[in-house]
């Protein structure tokens, strides 16, 4: 797992049936989610490296914001995608 850039990470993602402006900014954050879930990373890992989030200081922030971004990287995955081959 590869830390990103570091971007302004919401500690939930604004939820739209659509495509948004937050989801194009974290579109490399929900596929490095999606990576480091495959790989079977630790959740305090992902937290630290791709949220920026010290999981062992904030438990229930890190928690919280991890289970949001996989949510939303997992629809972007299905359903969202549809949406980015509809603007091409």
């Amino acid at each position: 797992m590869l830390p990103i850039a570091r971007t302004k990470v919401a500690d939930e993602v604004p939820w739209e049936d659509a495509l948004t402006a937050y989801d194009r900014a974290q579109f490399t954050l929900y596929m490095c989610l999606l990576n480091a879930l495959n790989e079977r990373a630790p959740d305090e890992e992902i937290c630290e490296q791709l949220l920026g989030i010290d999981a062992g200081r904030e438990p229930e922030r890190a928690r919280k914001c991890l289970e949001s971004h996989l949510r939303r990287a997992r629809w972007f995955k299905g359903e969202g995608l549809r949406f980015m081959t509809a603007e091409a």
